[in-house]
């Protein structure tokens, strides 16, 4: 059987990287930039807290719809030279150009800052001024949120130099760690057949069927990261030292200050989610057991993980794995199923696992022209299934907000909320499946999906969340060696998973490939997928009392997520966020299936 895996189209993004089209849109960006910054230090610098109410609202809303044009020129550009950066890191060209674009966003970068520290100037008018212009008012979350965090910023010197040298340090360090997991290669004879495997391939063997395959294909990547990890080390160290530094320079308590507060959550919410996770570990160790005896083990290793059971034969062509998709979208809502279709008709999604091609799966998207791109790495495992699925869901949340007109500056979610649509659709469609099943061995099949996702986002998660914390406060005293990294992995990883897995087959590398460790600009890309899992987990069942009332309050949801706080957003549908109660249910209900897993 083929898998028959797509690669996505661009050309009506732009017809390629040396077109007229994209050539013009490069010039036409820089041309607004430039006019942005004489308005800037023409009329914007002069007026200040003592200018009329009226004058300043004029400058906001004129600001805004300046910026509004620019950002979606560049949310149009960035993806598109992305989509060649990621699927080929050998392409010299999308490199290049890149690197290229980069430099020519710095300015824009300090415009925006420059804006924020402005709007921190004029913050007790705020209130007053946005009522008096149609753009102003309808940014008015965004604008007094800037303001907020606007005292959180360097002076402006400090931070245009910060952003430069950024392009030097902690942006290059994320790409070289790009770079150097997505060309790395192994030669792995699989089927009796020697052949070099990509990375993601490779750890793609992690759901194998046969268990001396995992196992094989577990130590040949650690012996392939064994390789790189002083490289990799060394951009870790380059993208947290940065940050650390940044954090101080800036006045933030630590790097959680940051990132819960880009999160739009507090440190009471985000310990109220933290420990009904750490309370729900031994509901998720006997999850462990269970599926141990299943595979007739004692204790599972790190191989073990991801083995599939139930209906193991079973491999999904990429047409199969659209279509059962699309069925059980359906079943939720047919405008989502009519989204999803459009995704795979339009060729959205670039799904063949390649040499030079990123790991992992992502969504972005494409402002211009109002749609996404998906990027996987299809398999044909129910997995790759539901990551297929999680990624649309992203897509669907991008298209709630364009159906709703909103602009990229009302679209600025952050990732608590990001995730929220896309576990939606994974749940949408494994509930789909066992509400209908009939088959012991598919019923087991899809629960062992479900549930070993949410040991992944709940367990894992943790562990990476721990890890990260610890790496941060070390940092700020020194270096780490890739030693290092690797101890705090595997003391992380025992705490969360405890005697559910065998502590001697752990997976010490496991900060080497994840590129969420990477970004300079964004710290714990990690609990916000809890958070994801557990807020939509939540909603879902609203949505299961409520049925189809739920979804156009659902989609309203999505397409209003880059305008209030995650705690507002959720007491529109009665949930509060701030106390245990609330995750301690969605985390009741993972165990609900648990206990049918077990009892299969």
């Amino acid at each position: 059987m083929t898998l028959s895996a797509p690669h996505w189209d661009l050309s009506n993004i732009y017809p390629s990287l040396e077109s007229d089209e994209f050539k013009a849109a490069i010039a036409d960006y820089k041309k607004q930039v430039s006019a942005l910054d004489r308005f800037f230090k023409g009329k914007l610098s002069k007026a200040t807290a003592k200018s009329k109410d009226k004058d300043l609202a004029v400058l906001v809303g004129e600001a805004i719809d300046r910026i509004n044009k620019i950002q979606t020129l560049s949310s149009t550009i960035a993806p598109f030279i992305y989509s060649f950066v990621t699927t080929n890191s050998r392409d010299k060209l999308a490199m290049k150009t890149l690197s290229e674009f980069e430099q020519a966003s710095l300015p824009m970068d300090t415009l925006y800052t420059q804006f924020k520290a402005w709007l921190g100037t004029i913050a007790p008018k705020l209130g007053k001024v946005v009522e008096l212009n149609p753009s102003a008012k309808a940014h008015a979350f965004m604008l007094k949120e800037a303001a907020e965090q606007s005292k959180y910023l360097m002076s402006e010197a400090e931070e245009m130099l910060a952003a430069e040298l950024s392009l030097s340090g902690g942006n290059a360090f994320g790409k070289l760690q790009g770079t150097v997991t997505s060309q790395l290669s192994v030669d792995f004879e699989l089927d009796g057949k020697m052949q070099k495997m990509p990375m993601p391939a490779l750890i793609n063997l992690r759901s194998h069927p046969d268990e001396a395959t995992r196992r094989r294909g577990y130590e040949a990547e650690s012996a392939a990261w064994e390789g790189v990890k002083e490289t990799l080390a060394a951009c870790l160290n380059g993208v947290k030292g940065e940050a650390n530094v940044l954090n101080k320079k800036r006045g933030r308590k630590d790097a959680i200050h940051s990132s819960i507060e880009a999160a739009r959550m507090d440190r009471k919410t985000l310990n109220a989610m933290l420990e009904a996770m750490q309370g729900s570990f031994p509901m998720f160790r006997k999850y462990f057991d269970a599926k141990a005896k299943k595979i007739g083990k004692d204790k599972l290793a790190w191989w073990d993980i991801f083995a599939p059971l139930g209906a193991t034969d079973k491999v999904y062509s990429f047409e199969e794995a659209r279509d059962f998709i699309l069925e059980n979208f359906g079943k939720f809502s047919p405008d989502l199923a009519a989204f999803a279709k459009r995704a795979f008709d339009s060729n959205w999604i670039d799904a063949e696992q390649r040499e030079g091609k990123r790991g992992g799966a992502f969504c972005t998207e494409v402002q211009g022209v109002k749609e996404s791109r998906i990027l996987c790495n299809f398999d044909g495992s129910f997995d790759q299934v539901s990551t297929l699925a999680h990624e649309l869901g992203h897509a669907f949340h991008n298209e709630c907000a364009y159906q709703a007109n909103k602009t990229v500056l009302q679209q600025l979610t952050p990732m608590t909320l990001a995730e929220t649509a896309s576990t939606m659709c994974e749940t949408i469609v494994t509930e789909a499946v066992l509400a209908t099943t009939k088959d012991p061995q598919e019923e087991l099949a899809v629960l062992e999906a479900q549930i070993q996702g949410a040991g992944q986002v709940v367990v894992d998660i943790y562990s990476r969340y721990l890890f990260e914390k610890e790496v941060f406060e070390r940092r700020a005293e020194s270096e780490l060696s890739a030693d290092d990294f690797n101890d705090i992995m595997l003391r992380a990883q025992k705490a969360a998973y405890g005697d559910g897995i065998d502590e001697r087959y752990l997976q010490k590398f496991m900060w080497t490939w994840k590129p969420h460790y990477y970004s300079s600009g964004l710290s714990f890309y990690n609990y916000p997928y809890a958070f994801g899992l557990l807020f939509a987990t939540g909603l879902y069942a609203i949505y299961q009392q409520r049925g189809e009332d739920f979804v156009e309050d659902y989609k309203n949801l999505l397409a209003s997520t880059g305008e209030q706080t995650a705690a507002k957003l959720a007491k529109r549908f009665g949930i509060d966020i701030t106390t245990r109660k609330f995750w301690d249910d969605s985390l009741a209900i993972i165990g609900k299936r648990i206990d049918r897993f077990c009892e299969i």
